[in-house]
């Protein structure tokens, strides 16, 4: 997976904008995450609500249970994530001020710009109806067969019932044959 994908599956859907959270941010950048929320606070005029905002703690609980090592040991209880919009992303870079943010803020900008293609490629919706069309016809093959091996089912299961009965019948008129008395002869004139 290549850089731009790391970054893209740090970019998170909150309030219908792709943003990405603080603590990821900083990891890139190479900054402790208070050091960045530090920087923020600084240059609070920077960073209006398009660019940032406080996540709730409804939205930290949902988006932090997605991930696979949770991040909410690390972070005190009452402090919840900072979120960037792209636009916020980007002047981090500027407020930090160092060679990896510079360099980070551009990837972050590709990725986002990769995301933004990829969701307004015009034949995507084509795509995801021939997509849905394939499903129902797999759906539907599949419940042929189903349907046919339950068939096969009934038919075999109609088949060893009648084995069994017959067999059944075969048990209640079949008498083993009687294995002579050793050492009892039946005299001729009476046999």
């Amino acid at each position: 997976m290549d850089e731009i994908q790391l970054i893209q599956n740090k970019i998170y859907e909150i309030r219908g904008q792709r943003v990405m959270l603080d603590f990821d941010l900083a990891a890139m950048y190479g900054v402790e995450t208070r050091a960045l929320n530090q920087a923020v606070k600084r240059n609070i005029e920077r960073f209006p609500e398009d660019f940032m905002f406080q996540i709730t703690a409804e939205e930290w609980y949902i988006i932090s249970s997605q991930f696979v090592m949770t991040s909410r040991s690390k972070r005190p209880k009452s402090a919840l994530p900072l979120a960037f919009t792209e636009h916020g992303a980007l002047m981090l870079a500027s407020v930090l001020r160092s060679d990896i943010a510079i360099d980070m803020s551009v990837k972050i900008t590709r990725a986002f710009v990769a995301m933004r293609t990829i969701l307004t490629n015009p034949s995507l919706p084509s795509k995801l109806q021939e997509l849905a069309e394939d499903v129902k016809a797999l759906r539907e093959e599949v419940n042929s067969i189903l349907e046919d091996q339950n068939d096969i089912n009934e038919d075999t299961r109609m088949q060893l019932e009648l084995i069994n009965e017959s067999l059944a019948a075969l048990q209640t008129n079949y008498r083993p044959p009687r294995r002579p008395i050793v050492g009892f002869n039946v005299p001729e004139d009476k046999a």
